[in-house]
């Protein structure tokens, strides 16, 4: 029931438990090891571990007790680490690169002692360091080891827990919802990697910021031509240096990246592999209800929804007098579209095959949404305590990756044409960053313009959004489709060009679609509501978290839609059973057309029963049953002329539904 590859490492973990055993157990001891558990990636890890139990693959108590016993052994090293080398752990060539980590670590025991052991394990960083700090303080070992144990078994189960819920319920899920699923994992991935991105680098760059800012004052005074105008973005006198130099360096990269990228598109002369395979897997993965929340994420970046915020903050600034940082603004954002244009017409770059017009290389809407977002954090970030001058940066990335990642889902761009414009716009960005940092050093209160752009951005994205999904993801229909048929070639042997598998994940979601039909569906819909089947419109997001109310009975649970090539379910039809199944037919456009323009259908039947899994998810979910549906839909479609033949082992019923219903 799980995917090959998913196949794969269960058929490894089956030959072999006790290498699997000890690969947990090495995951919990890094994790807890100091120093090497900064490195380790132990939530990702475990949460694949938990779903391994939760399909069944790993035994749960085993995999547990792996993972707690390497993170207590983790912690015992650590320990015997810190009360063999005493305050000289600090000089260690591994713990010295860390000195911060060591004092938050020590802070946190003096203040909490014992009780320090057992919160450090769910505090960050600091995890692996608690230890080596309980064994330099001379803590005696029968006294922490209590605590570590019953740390490390608490750590384990809540690590494990979400993939273990997760495995345990894939099979549920995946079956009707498998592609939203997928999407939403990749939207969560992506939000989470920006998050780690902007957060890391940010404390990465404050705890070498002192190295990174001496050696560039040492090569300004070796340098002395050009150093002279480095020198003045990085006079240790200003406050605002540190900021200009992280700016300045990140900068720098953006540079290179946008000129190996534009290097590259330019000897490839159209998009590159990369795009191909994105667009393929995004094509893959479309969904109605993942469509429907892309189109509004996509539709946030529109000049309706931008604008008015744009120009309640310039206002803002110019009744204040800030005539320099709104000259700044303006002109990032003209110089920005500028540039973008100048790209566009030094670079050919072709449309994606679902991309309408309006939709080009590089994207607009992304860069304006790059620059103007993040030139307005440039400007509030300086006057926020340090330890919050991360998040106006952090929201517009999230901000501008997530209208990147919808755009390239839909088909509207290709990967390079939303990377380039986030590349050009991050790029000068920053370069203006430090034009107005350098030159500007008014400090003024920002909570009045912060308070007012995000407020009226909200608003204009609550008014815009909902009313231009639906039209925006109109226009993003897939292709017509290249094979055409005549109607007699399609019933007597061109009927096999047109039956694909809806697709090829595992067995409950590989659908065979058994069924094809050409004509008009309303003498089929006629006849089987005559026969008791009921008509379902397409579930939207409504109805998918209705699922999660336990207090709806199973007749008012909706089923959750599904797509072939990309196309949503023209129809879905069900039919109560005395049993509490369903019959469900659902009916797509054919990847295929007939040359005298008479729709063609594809379709598949299903038996589908209603079960929940942790009392709180309620979904109609596929049964092994389907072919009983299958006959079903063959004795309700008697009247029409109707053919089944072979192919792979798959009997393919074929109802022409252009003919009058005998009676």
């Amino acid at each position: 029931m799980q995917p090959a590859w998913l196949n794969h490492i269960a058929e490894w973990i089956s030959s072999h438990p006790l290498a699997a055993g000890l690969a947990i157990f090495l995951i919990g001891f890094c994790d807890a090891l100091a120093v090497v558990g900064i490195l380790v990636p132990a939530l990702p890890l475990l949460f694949a571990v938990g779903a391994m139990i939760g399909i069944g693959q790993i035994n749960g108590a085993y995999a547990l007790a792996a993972a707690a016993l390497g993170a207590y052994a983790g912690d015992s090293l650590s320990y015997w680490i810190g009360r063999r080398y005493g305050n000289g752990m600090r000089g260690l060539w591994l713990f010295k690169r860390y000195p911060t980590f060591i004092d938050r670590a020590e802070r946190m025991f003096k203040k909490h002692d014992l009780k320090a052991i057992v919160i450090a394990r769910f505090v960050g960083a600091v995890r692996p360091f608690v230890p080596a700090i309980a064994g330099m303080a001379q803590l005696p070992y029968w006294r922490f080891g209590l605590p570590s144990l019953m740390a490390s078994f608490a750590w384990a189960a809540l690590f494990l827990a979400p993939g273990w819920i997760f495995g345990t319920s894939y099979e549920a899920v995946a079956a009707v919802a498998d592609r939203l699923a997928l999407v939403l994992l990749i939207v969560a991935a992506v939000v989470a990697g920006i998050w780690a991105l902007v957060v890391y680098a940010s404390k990465f760059f404050a705890l070498h910021a002192d190295r990174v800012f001496a050696a560039v004052l040492r090569w300004t005074r070796s340098h002395p031509r050009l150093g002279k105008y480095i020198g003045t973005l990085v006079d240790p006198k200003r406050p605002e240096s540190p900021s200009i130099l992280l700016l300045a360096v990140a900068a720098t990269g953006s540079i290179w990246v946008l000129a190996v990228w534009l290097f590259a598109l330019v000897a490839r002369g159209g998009p590159l592999a990369m795009d191909l395979k994105i667009y393929s897997l995004m094509f893959s993965l479309r969904n109605p209800l993942a469509d429907q929340l892309m189109a509004a994420i996509a539709s946030i970046a529109d000049i309706q929804v931008l604008l008015p915020a744009f120009v309640v903050g310039l206002a803002w600034l110019f009744w204040r007098k800030r005539y320099m940082a709104a000259t700044h603004w303006i002109f990032a954002v003209a110089v920005g579209l500028g540039f973008s244009e100048l790209i566009k017409r030094l670079v050919s770059m072709p449309r994606p095959p679902t991309a309408p017009s309006g939709f080009g290389f590089p994207s607009v809407s992304v860069l304006v949404c790059a620059v103007m977002l993040g030139f307005f954090a440039v400007l509030i970030a300086r006057e926020l305590p340090s330890r919050r001058r991360v998040w106006p940066y952090m929201l517009a990335a999230l901000i501008t990756v997530m209208v990147a990642f919808a755009r390239v889902y839909l088909g509207a761009h290709w990967a390079s044409d939303v990377a380039m414009a986030m590349t050009i716009g991050v790029t000068w960005l920053l370069i203006i960053g430090i034009a107005y940092r350098n030159h500007v050093n008014r400090a003024f209160w920002m909570r009045p313009v912060s308070a007012a752009f995000y407020t009226v951005f909200v608003a204009a994205m609550l008014w815009h959004v909902p009313g231009k999904a639906s039209k925006l993801l109109s226009r993003f229909e897939p292709p017509t489709p290249a094979v055409v048929v005549s109607q007699d070639a399609w019933w007597s042997s061109q009927w096999r060009a047109v039956r694909p598998m809806r697709n090829h994940y595992n067995d409950l979601q590989q659908w065979p679609l058994d069924l094809q039909m050409a004509g008009e569906l309303s003498p089929l819909i006629h006849a089987l509501t005559a026969r008791g089947w009921q008509q379902q419109e397409q579930a939207d997001w409504l109805d998918a978290l209705r699922t999660l109310d336990d207090r709806l009975p199973a007749n008012a649970q909706a089923i959750l839609p599904s797509t072939v090539e990309a196309r949503a379910e023209f129809l879905l039809m069900y039919k109560n059973l005395p049993n509490g199944e369903r019959d469900v037919l659902r009916v797509w456009h054919a990847p295929a057309r007939l040359e005298d323009g008479t729709p063609l259908w594809v379709a598949t039947t299903q038996r589908m029963q209603f079960s929940r899994r942790f009392r709180w998810i309620g979904l109609w979910r596929p049964t092994n049953a389907g072919r009983a549906s299958h006959e079903a839909l063959v004795e309700a479609t008697r009247a029409w002329p109707q053919h089944t033949a072979s192919q792979d082992g798959l009997d393919v019923l074929r109802v022409d539904l252009t003919k009058p219903a005998a009676r």
